[in-house]
């Protein structure tokens, strides 16, 4: 069953229970058949067995019988220094097997972080009333009540919603909030369908009901936590090699002390010794060295990795990473700074630099509408800090917040009423406002799905149709704002009779926006790093590919950006 592309009725139906939610008694019930909605661990090899397995890989069984035949040396023929090379083998095994046991324990604890992304406590609809409970007391059937802030207890299909954004990261890795309503849907994933609240989710903004389908170990979150706790561990090129190296090296020292033992043989000298001595050259071609080396190698390269917060759960995972060929990387955040800073605008049908509009009153005050859009068409949130006011959210909302803000002045007489929430299908956002001159809606996006809402231009002062030669010009500006490594959106606004539009239409297309965000200042030497090593990175990014060859990835090993 595809409850995303029921409706909501058919959704109540198909899990037996109604918009007041469950009763105590069937809540009680379904709890029993269930069981609690909680991440479980997944039953693993005894401590015991895992800790042995340190001892009996190829090498360590390789290194037990140098030792064995050490010891075996020394027994036939004490004083020759035989059992303090047997007691060193054994040694070296034992050090090795418990410091690598001990840090890939240290590092195997992932399902307690993955059990803290979940809330402790759900807001739920029972026998008609608002009660908070648990959250290991969630079963299917039951409504959670969700508001911003709040992480998602359990699987959920959407039955009401207003306005509202859920950050998907931590099951989807996608950065941006997803909007979501309760709309049926057609996407055959649940992963991706716009009515469905994943577990381990956070509400962005807005408030919704949802009727829970999936609890614990059966919802999305509860199979990547079973992943992580049974996904066999592959052999690394390391391990491979040394696997490879310790048959060579124990054939080649068998075959050495064979061939000593049949020239002994030969040329008739006493059994026992000719024996003892072809065993001393077996022992003496052991590496005993090599396993040691090799750990405490691994080991280093993990603390140094720990430090800057990468986690190696086992250490030839470490090699593995040397091994590297190509990079995928996000741009956002990871090879830019995350810290937006309007840099031109296009504005009347001419370009402007940021520092203009504070120079030239007159052109805030054209283009005004373009400023009273930025100021309020986001998602921001207004936090006091220390007697201060700041706004907290993206980046480039803040960015746009405090540009409009300061070129429009006062907005008294301004209210936001409700809003038409972005999303990475629409790639617009849209605000209703009540304004001194009556109710208006503001855009903004996307330059290619702002102009499907617009019939007018705004240019200088006075207002065009948006016709085919003026589409042409914008589109022209938005390459050179774009190649300018410039990340661009269009605005546009509009009188509105009534409430919110089902979409927007009509339109008049006020500007366009371009923002910087800035590489880190590490980039091009990281670049350079993965070119002399032999690695390729793509970066991957949903911005325009001009934007994305921006001067400071640009180069002789730069990739075109591809749209996530």
């Amino acid at each position: 069953m595809h409850i995303q592309t029921l409706t909501v009725e058919q959704s109540f139906a198909s899990l037996h229970t109604s918009a007041a939610g469950l009763t105590a008694s069937e809540a009680r019930r379904r709890l029993a058949e269930f069981g609690p909605n909680r991440v479980e661990e997944v039953r693993r090899e005894s401590m015991l067995l895992r800790f042995a397995r340190e001892f009996t890989h190829f090498f360590a069984v390789i290194l037990w019988l140098g030792a064995a035949l050490a010891f075996f040396a020394e027994y036939f023929e004490p004083g020759q220094g035989m059992a303090r090379l047997g007691v060193a083998i054994v040694g070296v095994i034992l050090v090795n097997g418990v410091f690598s046991f001990w840090q890939e324990y240290k590092a195997e604890r992932a399902v307690d972080a993955l059990r803290l992304l979940l809330p402790q406590q759900a807001t739920l609809s029972r026998d008609g009333e608002v009660v908070r409970k648990l959250a290991g007391e969630v079963v299917p059937g039951d409504i959670v009540l969700l508001e911003e802030g709040d992480f998602v207890p359990a699987d959920c299909r959407v039955v009401e919603a207003l306005g509202l954004r859920v950050n998907t990261a931590t099951i989807t890795g996608e950065s941006l909030p997803a909007a979501r309503s309760a709309a049926p849907q057609t996407e055959s994933s649940p992963l991706f369908a716009r009515n469905i609240v994943l577990a381990g989710t956070a509400v962005v903004s807005g408030q919704a009901r949802a009727v829970v389908y999936a609890t614990g170990m059966r919802t999305e979150f509860g199979r990547i936590a079973h992943l992580t706790q049974t996904a066999g561990a592959a052999i690394s090129p390391l391990q491979r090699e040394i696997k490879r190296l310790s048959r060579m090296v124990a054939m080649l020292a068998s075959g050495i002390g064979g061939a000593f033992f049949l020239v002994g043989q030969a040329l008739g000298l006493p059994f026992w010794e000719n024996l003892l001595f072809a065993i001393g050259i077996i022992v003496a071609n052991v590496p005993e060295g090599l396993l040691p080396t090799v750990t405490l190698s691994l080991a280093l390269a993990t603390q140094r990795m720990a430090k800057r917060n990468a986690l190696v759960r086992h250490l030839p995972a470490v090699e593995a990473l040397g091994s590297i060929t190509v990079i995928l990387s996000d741009k956002t955040g990871t090879l830019t700074q995350n810290r937006m800073s309007v840099r031109r605008l296009w504005l009347g049908g001419r370009f402007a630099a940021a520092d203009d509009i504070a120079a030239q009153p007159r052109l805030a005050a054209d283009h005004r509408a373009l400023f009273v859009n930025a100021a309020l068409c986001h998602n921001l949130k207004e936090m006091g800090n220390q007697g201060s006011r700041t706004w907290q959210g993206d980046p480039m909302e803040v960015a746009l917040a405090a540009m409009g803000r300061q070129a429009a002045g006062a907005l008294d007489g301004y209210v936001r009423i409700d809003e038409i929430p972005f999303d990475t299908d629409r790639k617009r956002m849209s605000v209703l406002c009540e304004t001194p001159h009556g109710r208006m809606l503001y855009c903004k996006g996307a330059l290619e799905t702002v102009l499907e809402a617009c019939d007018f231009v705004q240019l200088d002062a006075m207002v065009a149709p948006l016709d085919g030669a003026v589409k042409a010009r914008l589109l022209a500006a938005q390459d050179a704002l774009a190649e300018a490594g410039l990340r661009v959106l269009a605005f546009a606004h509009g009188p509105v009779d009534g409430g919110l539009p089902a979409e927007e239409r009509g339109l008049i297309l006020s500007g366009l926006v371009g923002l910087e965000d800035p590489p880190r200042p590490e980039v091009p030497e990281a670049m350079a790093r993965c070119a002399a090593a032999g690695i390729r990175v793509i970066m991957v990014t949903g911005d325009h590919p001009h934007t994305a060859t921006m001067p400071g990835f640009r180069g002789r090993h730069h990739r075109r950006a591809r749209a996530k």
